[in-house]
């Protein structure tokens, strides 16, 4: 997951980012600071990878924020002031967005973040099943189910369940090979036959793509629809 923290002194303009940050299952939310003191202090306990910062904040300025930290995480700037692009991009910015924001413009600036290096995966996923390990080549698997507490992956020749969580599972697998359309469903994306806004065609299965998920799913396939 990238951990985001939002910096906004705007309830509305905050509630915003907070609603777009939800609806990306790779982002965590880990708060929302309205001051750059409070941002200060959440961030020397917290890991924080993606730092989503307005300019004008009361007291020390974003711009100010940002010179005061000896390692930045990424940041990207969410402001209704254009003049101070130049600035942001001169201090390595991920992207500068202009309120009011739109989701499709939030999903391309977060497209653009460097993904935490501890998501780096191998070729198999390795499970405890039936009190013995199971290791599954990730080129096999059509699909995994959330099933309550346990998950149910779907391979080409076996279905196995084990006692995990379906974003636990997502974060260790590779996000090119894979994408989570449904709160409780991941496809592989090789082994997928047709699609379309509203559902994917795997060999033997029909998986519906869930609402807070069509755009992210889109934003995948845009040079498709």
């Amino acid at each position: 997951m990238i951990r985001c923290l939002i910096v906004e002194d705007e309830p509305l303009a905050a509630e915003v980012l907070k609603d777009y940050v939800q609806q990306v299952p790779y982002l965590e939310l880990k708060g929302v600071c309205s001051d750059a003191i409070f941002a200060i202090e959440v961030l020397t306990r917290e890991k924080i990878d993606l730092l989503f910062l307005d300019i004008h904040l009361p007291g020390l300025k974003g711009i100010d924020l940002l010179r005061t930290l000896a390692s930045p995480p990424q940041v990207i700037i969410t402001t209704a002031y254009n003049e101070y692009a130049l600035q942001g991009y001169e201090m390595n910015v991920i992207d500068y967005l202009l309120k009011p924001i739109e989701f499709k413009r939030f999903l391309q600036a977060v497209n653009k973040v460097q993904r935490p290096s501890s998501m780096t995966v191998s070729d198999t996923l390795t499970i405890q099943t039936d009190k013995k390990k199971v290791i599954i080549p990730l080129s096999d698997i059509l699909f995994i189910e959330s099933q309550k507490e346990y998950i149910q992956i779907q391979t080409i020749s076996d279905v196995y369940h084990t006692k995990y969580s379906l974003t636990k599972v997502e974060n260790e697998l590779d996000v090119s090979r894979f994408l989570r359309i449904h709160r409780s469903f991941i496809v592989g994306l090789r082994h997928i036959k047709a699609f379309n806004l509203n559902e994917v065609h795997l060999p033997g299965k029909i998986i519906p793509i869930g609402g807070n998920y069509k755009n992210l799913v889109a934003q995948r396939f845009n040079q498709y629809f």
